[in-house]
Formats: structure tokens, sequence, C-alpha cells
């Protein structure tokens, strides 16, 4: 059984919810001042409210906390209940862990966002909520059946793909733009594979990202912030690892490299502005303007035409983890 209901009612539900509560979360921002003001290398005009995190851990959130509730209430639906429940009691702490990893990284980047804390105070939070992800057992296990190497490169990962997708939020839609494009693909890989809680999870992130973008894309009415972006990396580098790329024997053994090629955008641009800055003696954690958006930019293309190509070339090369 493909549960195309439940997915398409994880994709709505958290589109929904995500739009519905930003306006409340973009009045409560302006409320306690949680805003980014003009300034620096940011060319808006006027502060805007830091609520998009917010309003996408909420668009997923609060289906994950009602089907929880609905289990523990009531039975579910029979459509449901097996795909559902057998879920749950499978990766039900896995699933607890990837909710408060998103969470604690929401908190995490707001902090940042109001106190602008230390490259090395924000690494070392991150590194503390990518160990206890790894500890719930959510790891890469590919290839070396050894705990150390897993928990090593789970915590490497999930730290590279934070920062990396945290490094795309520097233009209207484009770190929403690449963690829904990235959801997408690592949403219907699961789904093929039978893994149907993991897909349902990454439709429910794909659909509360769709629900933040319209409020972003183009004009900049409300912005991710660094909590957000640091919800949306933190998502894809999870989503990553949950799908079993490489358990089939009917799967090519390249397959192992999909979330490479899903991700393929904002890792390289990670490498690319990393190898610039040190040529340039520059610290790799202080921004600048040689993100691919900008470089396309400095090339003649406006912004929101950058943004759509760089998300084009993503799509394009995440299409490709579907040739056998």
């Amino acid at each position: 059984m493909f549960p195309v209901g439940l997915y398409l009612l994880a994709l709505v539900g958290g589109a929904v919810i995500s739009a519905a509560s930003l306006p409340l979360w973009k009045r409560w921002c302006e409320h306690i001042g949680l805003l980014d003001a003009p300034g620096h290398r940011k060319i808006h005009d006027h502060p805007v409210p830091l609520a998009g995190g917010l309003a996408v851990v909420t668009g997923l959130a609060a289906p994950i906390l009602a089907a929880a509730a609905w289990i523990w209430l009531g039975p579910l639906p029979e459509s449901f209940s097996h795909v559902v429940a057998h879920g749950l009691a499978k990766r039900g702490w896995q699933l607890a862990a990837i909710l408060g990893g998103a969470v604690a990284m929401l908190a995490l980047g707001i902090l940042d966002d109001r106190r602008d804390l230390s490259a090395n105070w924000k690494f070392a939070g991150q590194l503390l909520i990518a160990v206890a992800v790894a500890a719930s057992g959510i790891r890469v296990t590919v290839f070396v059946e050894s705990p150390v190497f897993s928990y090593a490169v789970t915590v490497l990962w999930i730290l590279t793909v934070t920062n990396a997708v945290n490094f795309q939020d520097n233009m209207n839609g484009l770190c929403a733009g690449l963690g829904l494009v990235g959801g997408w693909f690592f949403a219907w890989h699961a789904g093929l594979e039978g893994q149907y809680l993991v897909a349902s999870l990454a439709f429910l992130f794909t659909g509360a990202l769709a629900g933040f973008l319209p409020f972003n894309f183009p004009r900049g009415g409300v912005f991710l912030g660094d909590g957000g972006s640091h919800v949306v990396g933190f998502l894809l580098a999870v989503l990553a690892i949950l799908p079993d790329f490489h358990s089939s024997a009917s799967q090519p053994k390249w397959l192992v490299l999909a979330p490479l090629l899903v991700l393929a955008v904002p890792l390289a641009d990670l490498v690319s502005v990393i190898l610039i800055r040190r040529r340039l003696g520059q610290a790799v954690w202080v921004g600048d303007n040689n993100h691919f958006s900008h470089r396309l930019v400095r090339a003649g293309l406006a912004k929101p035409q950058a943004v759509l190509l760089l998300l084009l070339i993503a799509t394009a090369i995440g299409a490709v983890t579907f040739l056998n």
C-alpha cells in the first residue's frame, strides 16, 4: 500500500499550518523586536520580522503532536493506522529527537539573531545537538561497521549540511527553496522504499516550507532568520540519513551518493566560499558576497532570477537520483 492520502495530508497540512501561523509569529516578532535591521551587507530599507523559522517549526511540530495525541487517545482510520502506528512504534524516539533537535536549532539561531553569538558558541550548540541526534540512533552506517565511525560521520554530516544551508540564507527564497527541493526528493526516495513515516515527515517539512515561501519570495516580507536557516539545514541533514539508499539489491550502488547530489548546490557553495575566504585570508565563518547567488547577480541576473536558476539546477541534479 502506497499511502498517497497520508502524504497529501502531510504536505497540505504542513503548508496550511505554517502559512496560518506566520502572521501571528510576525506580530510576535515585531512585539519583542526579533527583526532583521538594515545595514552592513543587508540591502532592505526597513526592519523585517524573523518569523519564518517559527512558522516552519509550527507547521512541522503541530501535525506530529496532533498525530501522537490521536494515537494515544483513540484509533486512527484503518488506512492510516498501520502506517502511522507502526512507524511511531519503530522510530518514535528518533522522531522525538528530530523534533527536539529542530526546536533546539531554532532556539540557537534565534539566540544568534538576538545576541550575535560568536562562531565558537554557535558551533558548540550545533555540536551538542548533532551528538544528541546521533545518540538517538539516527546515524550514517554505510560501509564501515564501527560505532565510533558512525557517530563521527553523522555529527560531521549534520554540522556540514546545517552550515552549508545556513550560508544559503542570503537572498529571498533561496534557503527555503533549496530546503523544499531537498525535502521533496528525500520524501519520494523514502516513500518508494516503503519508509512511510520518513516520507511523511519529509512531506510535512516540504509543506511547511511551501507555506512560508510566498511570504518571503520574491519581496521578502518575512525572513527565515538564523533560527529558520538552522532548522532547514538540520532537517535536510537528518532527512538525508533516514532513507535506505543502499539497502535494496535492486538499487544501483551509486545511489549511496544520492544525499550529496540532492544537496549539491549548498554543499558546492560551501566549499567554494571557504576556498575563496581562505585564499583572501579571511575567516571562513565571516559572511561575504561570494556565494553562487551573489556571483550570478554580478553576472547580470536579477536576484529572483538568480534564485530560480539555482533552484532549477538543484532540481535537475536531484532528479538524477531517480535514474536506474
